[in-house]
C-alpha cells in the first residue's frame, strides 16, 4: 500500500532521513517506534503529503504523494498529536467534512462514539484534550480511508479510554485497511498492533511482524543465561533471548524489544537473518 523508496529529508542543515526505504502493507496495524527526535512525526507527514522528500519517492496505492492527487488524499487520514477543532458541534463538523471522504460511514461513526461513550451533539471547543482526541478519532475511523495514520493517539486519554481506544480501533480494522500508530506509550498498543517498525533518525533499525517476533524470540521475566539483552525491572530482571526449538512461545513485550533493538540491534537482527 505504501512504498517509501530511498528518501532523503532535512530541516535546513538537520538531516532527518538518508536513503530510508520501507513498505507498509494492507490489512496490518503498524507500531512505529523510535526515540524522541528519531523522525517519526516527520515520516508520518511525508507519507501524508504534508512534507515532501528532497530525494527518493513515497507512493500510496501507486500515487506519488508529492503530487497530492485528490483521490489519494480522499483515501488517507492523519490524526496528528496536537490539533484544534472549531467551535461547532460534532454533528456540524461531520456535515461539513464527511463529503471529502467518499467512503464515510455514519454507522461506523455511531459505533465508535458508542464505544467511547460519547454522542454527536457534543461541542468540540468545550471538550477536554482526551475527549477531543476521542471525537476526532471517531471521525477519522468513520472516514473509512484505506490508510489511517495516528500520531500519539493515546496521549491525554485516561486508563478506561485507552482500553476503549484498543477496542474501537480493532472493531474498525479489515483486510483492506492499513493503520500506522506512532507512539511512545507502547503499553497502550501492546495487544493491538501486528507489526513493529523501529526507526532511529536516518535509518530503520527493525521491521518485523509480531508473528515473526514471537516465533524467533523469547521474552522472560528473569536474567537468562542465553539472553541477547537483559534489563532491570521492578522486582527483578527481564530478558530477550533467541527462541530455541523446544522453547514455548512467549508474548512479546514491546518495551523490552524496543530497548533490546536500541542496545543490541545487530544481535537481534542476526536472529531473524539466520
Amino acid at each position: 500500500m505504501i512504498v517509501i523508496d530511498k528518501i532523503q529529508f532535512s530541516y535546513d542543515k538537520h538531516e532527518v532521513f538518508d536513503n530510508l526505504s520501507l513498505t507498509f502493507n494492507e490489512g496490518t496495524i503498524y507500531g512505529l517506534l523510535g526515540l524522541n527526535g528519531a523522525g517519526k512525526s516527520t515520516l508520518l507527514y511525508l507519507m501524508s503529503g504534508l512534507l515532501f522528500p528532497q530525494k527518493g519517492k513515497i507512493e500510496f496505492n501507486g500515487y506519488d504523494m508529492t503530487k497530492r492527487n485528490p483521490n489519494a488524499l480522499a483515501d488517507l487520514f492523519l490524526v496528528p498529536e496536537e490539533f484544534d477543532l472549531p467551535k461547532i458541534t460534532l454533528e456540524k463538523y461531520v456535515k461539513l467534512n464527511a463529503p471529502f471522504y467518499p467512503k464515510f460511514s455514519r454507522e461506523t461513526l455511531d459505533k465508535c462514539l458508542h464505544g467511547f461513550n460519547m454522542d454527536s451533539n457534543i461541542l468540540l471547543d468545550k471538550l477536554s484534550m482526551g475527549q477531543k482526541k476521542k471525537a476526532f478519532m471517531c471521525f477519522a475511523l468513520a472516514a473509512n480511508t484505506s490508510l489511517l495514520i495516528m500520531d500519539e493517539p493515546t496521549n491525554g486519554l485516561d486508563i478506561p479510554s485507552k482500553s476503549q481506544f484498543r477496542q474501537v480501533v480493532s472493531s474498525c480494522m479489515d483486510d483492506n485497511r492499513t493503520i500506522i500508530i506512532s507512539t511512545h506509550q507502547v503499553a497502550d498498543v501492546q495487544n493491538l498492533i501486528d507489526h513493529i517498525t523501529i526507526i532511529d533518525g536516518k535509518k530503520c533499525l527493525f521491521d518485523r511482524s509480531v508473528m515473526e517476533i514471537e516465533q524467533k524470540l523469547s521474552f522472560t521475566t528473569s536474567a537468562a543465561e542465553n539472553a541477547i539483552y537483559t534489563q532491570d525491572n521492578l522486582g527483578g530482571k527481564a530478558s530477550v533471548c533467541k527462541r530455541l526449538a523446544d522453547d514455548p512461545e512467549t508474548p512479546m513485550s514491546i518495551e523490552l524489544l524496543f530497548n533490546a533493538v536500541l542496545i543490541q540491534r545487530d544481535k537481534i537482527n542476526e536472529v531473524f537473518n539466520s
